[in-house]
């Protein structure tokens, strides 16, 4: 068994723990949020062919989907320049990042900017609806690679996206 495949299967255990507390979405973001931390891979999470990323738009791989439908991981692969819609979310959702820098736009339901940050490898938040509308993009001049949990199946539901603003 490779390090990531411990890794993962460790990380996944631990989420599974979190989720099985059935806290409210918010308190379920703060949950998983320090078993990421506790648990984070590096980007050999993915293959090398799966870190180049796709050339017109970010590139979602499946890591894993619990059986229930209760959690899904996805590593996200965002080459420079990518971008995400502002959008919101359909549950909640914990994101680490894995190497590069993905730049982050906050925004109020009036789509009014409440403020920027940049996510540097190593760094992991959550956050549950309402109040999660935001637009992610990597600003940087490398790849970026970061670990997204959604508290869903996507393989079910298709996207994390409930909405996309213009």
């Amino acid at each position: 068994m490779t390090r990531s495949l411990a890794t993962l299967t460790d990380l996944v255990g631990a989420v599974r723990q979190a989720v099985d507390v059935r806290a409210d979405w918010t308190e379920t973001a703060d949950l998983v949020a320090d078993q990421l931390r506790a648990h984070l891979p590096g980007p050999e999470i993915l293959t090398p062919e799966q870190r180049l990323g796709l050339p017109d738009r970010v590139a979602c791989h499946l890591l894993h989907a619990e059986p229930d439908g209760a959690f899904s991981l996805l590593g996200l692969v965002w080459r420079p320049g990518q971008t995400t819609r502002i959008h919101d979310h359909i549950t909640w959702c914990v994101v680490g990042v894995l190497s590069g820098v993905e730049h982050e736009e906050l925004f109020d339901e009036a789509l009014e900017p409440l403020g920027t940050r940049d996510n540097s490898p190593g760094e992991v938040g959550g956050f549950a609806p309402p109040g999660d509308i935001h637009r992610i993009r990597n600003v940087g001049d490398e790849i970026a690679v970061s670990l997204h949990i959604y508290g869903t199946d996507i393989t079910r539901v298709g996207s994390s996206a409930r909405r996309y603003y213009d």
